[in-house]
């Protein structure tokens, strides 16, 4: 069993580049602000993991462990390590210190997700991140990639189930709206009109396909930190804090799968199936499993938006409705703050941000904020159990967590 202490995020309204930081800039001010946030110094914690996809083609950085002992030189000596997987590099992260401490080689970790993207154009951020896709064989007519992709998507959702874009316009409303209430949020100052969220070439316009300027997640420069604890760490923290055991979420449950990196392999191989990525469902299955719970024991959920249709896609999916039927859960208000099962009440990666690696991690610390009732004005009532889904490529990596106390 693993406890998650708590942790810090930056706003990631910020561009590292306009403000003269570096990498290493934005890591040292993660790990001081998870050490602040959670009382400890740099001899309480064992190891370290880090979160990062394309550190090395942004910045020319890797290696980036060793910017621990770099953010304070107590770390000198502790072990580190890097962890990769696209979108869900953050995750990884996550599962790799949960395991650290499972195992019993180490009673504290923390875990630090990093990405600054915001110094480089949007053609060529783009061109990075098509790192994520197989590289020399897909979309290489295509602009923009990752919006290729999803637009594909969108395509094989029509072709199974049919559509109605306006559910995913509808979608991305709702993240833009619950951001507004995050002050880390990215866009929480970002204003809108009705055509922002309509087939408006102008107000909306078509970036790849069938995928539109709103649908999109947002390119982000942000880092997130978390420090996790053993049973036996949590209870020695709680006691001198003179808080319960019982107060300190723990990761109840997870789930990690993989597909092959090929798009069109993935959807050759679902067909005639209920889901069309079942290794996605399996994951969030597996979480809950190992949770002990089924979906009426999650209170609420922070899902992968990288576009509007995974969202859509992640709505079935989590089992909120039948395969193919999305479209209900929204049209109920399901997925809204209120409804039956609030998603991405943080905003997600399309209100709040997607620093990529950095985003597993920030799904941990909203899991961790919500059930513990500090999420602030985006705070759902009662939540005790939240799942996180982290997915990266075109669900090449899937991850999820069941947090809860």
């Amino acid at each position: 069993m693993t406890y998650i202490l708590g942790g810090w995020q930056s706003d990631f309204a910020r561009n590292y580049a306009r403000e003269g930081l570096e990498i290493g800039d934005g890591f040292a001010e993660a790990v001081h602000g998870a050490l602040n946030e959670t009382g400890l110094e740099p001899q309480d914690i064992d190891v370290g993991h880090v979160g990062n996809f394309v550190g090395d083609l942004f910045t020319g950085q890797g290696m980036l462990g060793g910017f621990f002992a770099m953010a304070d030189e107590r770390f000198t000596g502790m072990p580190a390590s890097r962890h990769e997987a696209a979108c869900a590099s953050g995750s990884l992260a996550v599962l790799a210190a949960a395991a650290d401490i499972e195992s019993g080689r180490y009673g504290t970790s923390i875990v630090l997700g990093m990405e600054m993207m915001r110094n480089v154009p949007g053609q060529t951020a783009a061109e990075h991140l098509g790192a994520a896709a197989w590289a020399g064989h897909e979309y290489l007519d295509a602009t923009y990639p990752w919006p290729r992709a999803f637009s594909d998507l969108t395509e094989e959702y029509d072709r199974r189930y049919g559509i109605d874009e306006r559910h995913l316009r509808h979608i991305a409303r709702v993240n833009f709206d619950n951001a507004k209430r995050n002050p880390n949020a990215q866009t929480r100052k970002y204003t809108f009109t009705d055509a922002s969220f309509a087939n408006d070439d102008e107000a909306n316009p078509v970036i790849e396909g069938r995928v539109r300027k709103t649908d999109c997640g947002q390119v982000t420069d942000g880092a997130a930190a978390i420090i996790l604890a053993s049973p036996e760490r949590a209870a020695e923290y709680a006691r001198k804090r003179g808080i319960p055991l019982e107060s300190l979420p723990r990761i109840k449950g997870w789930g990690h799968r993989c597909a092959p990196i090929d798009y069109g392999r993935k959807i050759k191989a679902s067909e005639g199936q209920p889901y069309v990525f079942p290794e996605v469902k399996r994951a969030i299955d597996d979480a809950r499993a190992r949770a002990g719970i089924d979906l009426s024991g999650v209170d609420a959920v922070e899902t992968h938006d990288c576009f509007s249709m995974t969202e859509y896609m992640a709505i079935d999916h989590l089992g909120l409705t039948a395969p193919g039927e999305s479209w209900k859960a929204i049209e109920a208000g399901d997925i809204e703050m209120g409804g039956k099962l609030p998603i991405n009440p943080s905003g997600g990666l399309i209100g709040l941000g997607h620093p990529v690696g950095a985003t597993g991690v920030r799904m941990a610390l909203d899991a961790f904020k919500q059930t513990t009732g500090t999420a602030g004005a985006y705070q759902v009532e009662g939540a005790k159990t939240v799942q996180t889904l982290n997915i990266g490529g075109s669900t090449t990596t899937t991850v999820s967590f069941v947090v809860g106390v």
